[in-house]
């Protein structure tokens, strides 16, 4: 199963082109105008499948946080190869959300922006911070140079210590709009990939009037485990989906007092607000790495270099923690990822539509 992770962006692309193109999938590339670390061009790309009922559709889509992309992308080479012939049900696989974060090894797009802090409603305003953000600056985004001596790790146990987990969670995570330079920083206004994204779709979708969505992600929750994690609370229709399907314990409403938080601009939100009348059962796919202190010490490095002295350790420590080299670590998460997809098609292939309440912003 680890040969499914790949070296590079160029050569994530190319495999799940070929892969897509060889299964007589329809595939689609859409370019953004920021170029790759040597100059190349870089494409979300699109590739969809619809044998049997149209009105089922899968969604599969990978890299909204650029180094997390290898693993999305290894998620949907596998289930590409597990799908020879044809996947169970109509399938749209998004891979590369965030191309550029993917080429440059960074977690945010060209404009230092977190994707999944981008997706902000209409009416929202990419302004404010979650309190206590801007009291934890100082320690978050130092305007200097990483060193690879850096008490950091101290300091956030001890900040730890002094506001709790949950809630230091909440503060540094949830996603702010006032630190351009910042960790987790929403960006200033719609990227492009959500700009392509809501050009294209409902084009996508098509005649789907029930939608599970599969989000890939990694870096929150313990070594090798996985949690789908649901911005919005399910349905009683989609909760004995999500417990038929995956298991009780494979699901969490995302709270800080669990694995993940509660975040503004998310890619779950803005799905569900473009739903219509379609039932939309939407999942982050999250598959843990390493523990919080370290996570949040490679994050800042790497944001350090990038805006104050480049340095190539810290990418190569970013890489490491999102996406580990542990062959094991692969082999476990994909064939879990692999089983989650399958279950999801299966699941969708079988069932009678779950209901959906009506949709407030339609």
């Amino acid at each position: 199963m680890a040969v499914f992770f790949p070296p590079d962006y160029t050569t994530a692309r190319r495999r799940f082109l070929d892969a897509s193109a060889a299964r007589g999938w329809a595939v689609e590339s859409h370019a953004i105008t920021a170029k790759g670390p040597h100059g190349e061009g870089l494409f979300i790309d699109v590739a969809a499948h619809g044998p049997g009922d149209p009105t089922k559709t899968l969604v599969v889509s990978s890299g909204v946080h650029g180094v997390e992309a290898p693993f999305g992308s290894a998620v949907q080479l596998a289930l590409l190869d597990r799908w020879k012939a044809a996947p169970p049900v109509r399938c749209v696989f998004i891979h590369s959300v965030n191309p550029w974060g993917f080429a440059h090894r960074r977690r945010t797009n060209e404009d230092n922006a977190d994707l999944n802090r981008n997706f902000l409603l209409p009416g929202d305003d990419y302004r404010g911070s979650p309190p206590g953000y801007a009291e934890l600056n100082s320690l978050l985004n130092p305007p200097h140079p990483p060193s690879r001596f850096d008490p950091f790790p101290v300091r956030a146990a001890w900040a730890v210590l002094r506001h709790g987990m949950p809630k230091l969670k909440q503060a540094v995570a949830a996603g702010q709009y006032d630190f351009p330079r910042g960790l987790f920083f929403g960006g200033g206004g719609l990227s492009q990939s959500v700009r392509i994204l809501g050009d294209h779709w409902e084009r996508w979708l098509g005649g789907a009037q029930d939608v599970v969505h599969l989000d890939f992600h990694t870096g929150l929750g313990r070594w090798a485990t996985h949690k789908l994690l649901l911005d919005i609370a399910p349905t009683p229709e989609q909760l004995d989906r999500l417990n038929r399907w995956f298991g009780a314990d494979a699901f969490e409403v995302c709270n800080p007092h669990q694995t993940a938080y509660d975040a503004r601009g998310g890619f779950g939100p803005w799905c569900h607000a473009r739903r219509g009348e379609r039932s939309y059962l939407f999942a982050c796919a999250e598959f843990g790495t390493y523990g919080p202190i370290l996570m949040m010490g490679a994050l800042r490095a790497e944001n350090m270099a990038h805006h104050h002295g480049a340095a190539e350790w810290t990418k190569r420590k970013l890489a490491e923690a999102f996406c580990p080299a542990s062959t094991g670590w692969r082999e476990t998460v994909l064939a879990d990822a692999v089983r989650v997809g399958v279950a999801a098609a299966d699941g969708l292939r079988e069932s009678a539509p779950a209901a959906q309440p009506a949709n407030p912003t339609a």
